[in-house]
């Protein structure tokens, strides 16, 4: 694996260790304020820091939901539930349409951020169209009749390393009836990590998207001390409870 920097200058990576596995140099990379990206669907997976580097602040009052979004929180029928699903998220977040046509997230992420997940490292929240009266007709089925097995239509995963957690990717299939899934997957963590005391939420590269919700940018270096503060810190991922996300809401 290649180890380079957003900036494409050569950066040096965690060196693996006599004795590690894949899951101890991906842990150790993070570690380092450093995260891994898949060139495309078969490519290599480079290592990358981004200076300035982005994170959803966890203070009281920092997130920002915009009006339309409580809306939405407010009138869903969806059901959120945590770690229930976690490859599938994965695999769901890699068929998300790229700009240049690709995807960072290959079969090497797939299999170790697996891995990371079975030993307790990286988490999801997912979003869910229940049974019941099926609201788009044939878009779920050929027939208007209720389906049987709830339907995913979002989510998120992202890694847990002390009390820091790392947001990696997330997806929304809005022609299945997910519209603004992702982004409810999205308030429902910034809560859980909250009242499971994590200190850091780290968005990697600031965008458009995650700016409606009040993200800062820090310069990489203060980032790093940032950082090792969150890892030195503990938090469980303990029980997700999405009914208590929407009553702190007051929507």
């Amino acid at each position: 694996m290649t180890c380079v920097s957003s900036g494409d200058d050569a950066e040096a990576c965690p060196p693996r260790r006599r004795g590690d596995d894949t899951t101890a140099l991906l842990l150790r990379s993070y570690a380092e304020g450093a995260f891994p990206m898949a060139t495309s669907r078969r490519g290599r997976v480079s290592f990358y820091k981004a200076d300035p580097r982005s994170l959803l602040p966890l203070d009281d009052g920092a997130l920002t939901v915009p009006r339309s979004l409580r809306a939405a929180l407010r009138r869903t029928t969806l059901s959120f539930t945590s770690d229930r699903a976690f490859e599938q998220v994965l695999r769901l977040c890699a068929d998300v349409p790229r700009p240049d046509g690709g995807t960072w997230i290959n079969d090497w992420i797939i299999k170790h951020y697996t891995r990371l997940h079975q030993r307790g490292h990286a988490h999801s929240i997912e979003a869910w169209l229940t049974p019941g009266p099926n609201p788009l007709g044939t878009a779920i089925k050929p027939s208007a009749e209720p389906f049987a097995a709830p339907v995913l239509v979002g989510g998120l995963y992202g890694v847990h390393l002390g009390g820091a957690f790392f947001g990696e990717s997330m997806f929304s299939r809005p022609d299945l009836g997910g519209t603004d899934a992702s982004k409810m997957c999205l308030v429902h963590l910034w809560h859980h990590l909250r009242r499971q005391r994590f200190a850091l939420l780290d968005t990697q590269i600031a965008n458009d998207h995650m700016r409606q919700f009040g993200i800062v940018e820090i310069a990489a270096a203060d980032f790093s001390t940032v950082l090792a503060a969150a890892i030195a810190t503990h938090a469980d991922w303990g029980t997700f409870e999405p009914a208590v996300t929407l009553a702190g809401l007051r929507i």
